[in-house]
């Protein structure tokens, strides 16, 4: 299945697990986000034409990285004037991976990342001229901790491998497999056909890892530390 979506005053043709790059998009790697302006959806020889967008349809994206391109340079000079100008420009781009393509107002498998409100700063309070006498204070309880994240893995000796080298790990989800036990780029290349699967449920991959080659990936970058 294709669609034609739009953002950032552009049109896109995409397809599950295309990786593009759009105008910057709010968001860090690893969040998931939703394109409702679907123009065109179409699979095989039936293809559905929006009037301007489909009612229900919608592309489901997660964030790679944050960016920027190569720096264009402008220059402009005054004929006779002796005036000279070079300006400098890097457009800020968002790296994004699709995942899916929905229609008929399906839900996305994934919700797309809340945003986190904005903490108001408390009023200060008013002083009064005569010192209240001062009140007995109990000790706060000391709070429970809250429960770790489960291990599934047990995590080698050694200091953690920049494992954000592998394909479409960004720093979001380095730390997620950090608490997962996997820290080591050996260890992700002897995984089995268990331990992928049991990585896979845990994260809701859906087949990824296999589909990027971890693995492969994982073997190399072990032979270069």
């Amino acid at each position: 299945m294709f669609a034609v979506m739009k953002t950032g005053g552009k049109q896109y043709n995409v397809a599950a697990d295309d990786l593009l790059k759009v105008e910057k998009l709010a968001g860090e790697p690893g969040d998931m986000i939703e394109f409702t302006e679907v123009l065109m959806v179409g699979e095989g020889a039936d293809t559905t034409i929006g009037s301007p967008t489909i009612d229900g349809a919608m592309v489901v994206a997660e964030i790679v990285d944050q960016g920027r391109a190569r720096k264009v340079i402008a220059f402009k000079k005054r004929r006779r004037q002796n005036s000279r100008r070079t300006i400098g420009h890097r457009l800020h781009f968002t790296q994004i991976r699709i995942s899916e393509i929905l229609t008929d107002g399906a839900k996305p498998s994934k919700k797309a990342a809340a945003k986190k409100p904005v903490a108001k700063k408390a009023a200060p309070a008013k002083t009064e001229k005569a010192a209240a006498p001062a009140k007995e204070t109990k000790a706060p309880a000391k709070e429970e901790a809250k429960p770790a994240a489960a291990t599934l893995f047990q995590a080698p000796e050694g200091d953690p491998d920049d494992l954000k080298k592998i394909s479409g790990v960004g720093p979001v989800l380095e730390k997620k497999l950090h608490a997962f036990g996997v820290t080591k780029f050996a260890q992700v290349a002897a995984f089995s056909k268990a331990d992928i699967d049991k990585l896979d449920d845990a994260l809701s991959f859906k087949g990824r890892i296999e589909r990027d080659d971890w693995l492969k990936q994982a073997a190399d970058l072990a032979k270069e530390v």
